[in-house]
Parts: C-alpha cells; structure tokens; sequence
C-alpha cells in the first residue's frame, strides 16, 4: 500500500499551519514548526512570492489531504463519490473523510496521531461490530460499535494515548466508553462538529475546473 514516507514536519511548514502528524509532540515546544515556521527549501530574501486564485485552492486541497494523510488518487475518488451524492460536496467530502476507521480510532482517542491510529487498525487490534476490520479506509456507518480487541487493551501507546485524549476532546457525534476501550458513532458528522481550520469550498472549485 503507497503512503508518504518523508518527514512529515515539513509538510506542516508548507501549509503554513500545525497539522498535528506527530500527536503529542506537536503540542510542545518540540514542534519543528515552531521553530521554522518558513516553508521547506531554499528560501531567498526578498519580496514574498504572490499566491494565486490556483495556488490558493491547491494549497487548501493539500492542507485537507495531509491532514487526513490521504494521497492524492484516493482523495479525487473522495471527491468523485462525494460530488455524485445529493448535499453539498465540500460537507460530504468532509464526511466521508471523518467516517474513516484511521480517524474514527484517532478521535476516540485510541492513538495520538491518524498515522499511529492507521498502524493500529493494520496490525488487527481494532473491531467493528465484534469483527477484525484491518482496512484504514474502511467507512464506519451511524450505530457501529469500534472497540479495541481484548488482547490489544494493555498496549503502552494506546494507555499513554487515552492519558492525552483530554487536550483535543472527542467529538459529538461519536460516544467512547475508556473503561471498556470501546466506541460507538451516535451520528454522522456535521460541519459543525469539524473544528478544523478547512476551506472546503475552495476544494471544490479546483476539482471543477
């Protein structure tokens, strides 16, 4: 399976903003942001290059894209499927992106990061509705249950993970029993229940050229 192997530190400078890749690390003074918040390469003195309508479109489909640490061909088919169903495509693409197993495990709380979230789901310690789901991408539905397996609940990076969930929260639309390592989806995602700083509509604009 393809998947970007680099620093993932430069990519938080290129787009500008924290993306939090890194989970905790991110949060502290250790950030590599922080520290060189200039986008990587050589950086000439001088007036700063102008951004384009173009670039301005690109760099808000990176943005998502590197946040939710998906590559560009399985984005597009985000977007494709997103486009086909009724609603708005932006709000859809939005949702179809948080319905990951990766990111659903991550926003309960079970990893710091979508990266360490998508290594647990490959290794088969997380459970959909009592069964072995080993597919990051895998779309979770209203009323799933996702627990982690019994024999996987004493995982050092999972307990350190459920010690740090605090600082982000879980969101709304899903209910997580820490006791029991175990989580349920009340509802879809909303736009509302996505705090991230994404221009969805920009997106869209860019695929509809």
């Amino acid at each position: 399976m393809a998947r970007y192997k680099e620093a993932v530190c430069r990519l938080c400078r290129r787009e500008g903003s924290r993306l939090y890749l890194k989970g905790e690390r991110c949060y502290g003074s250790k950030c590599a942001f922080e520290k060189r918040e200039k986008p990587p390469g050589e950086v000439r003195p001088g007036r700063p290059a102008k951004v384009g309508e173009y670039g301005t479109q690109l760099r808000a489909k990176q943005k998502m894209r590197r946040s939710y640490g998906v590559l560009e061909k399985p984005f597009h088919n985000y977007f494709n499927r997103a486009e086909r169903e009724s609603g708005v495509t932006g709000e859809n693409l939005l949702r179809s992106l948080e319905l990951r197993l990766d990111n659903v495990v991550y926003r309960l709380g079970w990893a710091v990061s979508r990266a360490q979230a998508r290594q647990l789901v490959r290794h088969r310690h997380i459970l959909v509705n009592g069964r072995h789901v080993d597919i990051p991408s895998y779309l979770v539905s209203e009323g799933d249950v996702i627990e982690v397996k019994e024999k996987s609940r004493q995982i050092p990076q999972i307990i350190e993970s459920l010690k740090a969930v605090e600082r982000r929260g879980v969101p709304q639309w899903l209910e997580v029993d820490k006791d029991n390592f175990r989580g349920s989806v009340r509802l879809l995602p909303s736009r509302e229940d996505i705090t991230m700083p994404i221009q969805e509509h920009l997106i869209v604009e860019l695929y509809s050229k």
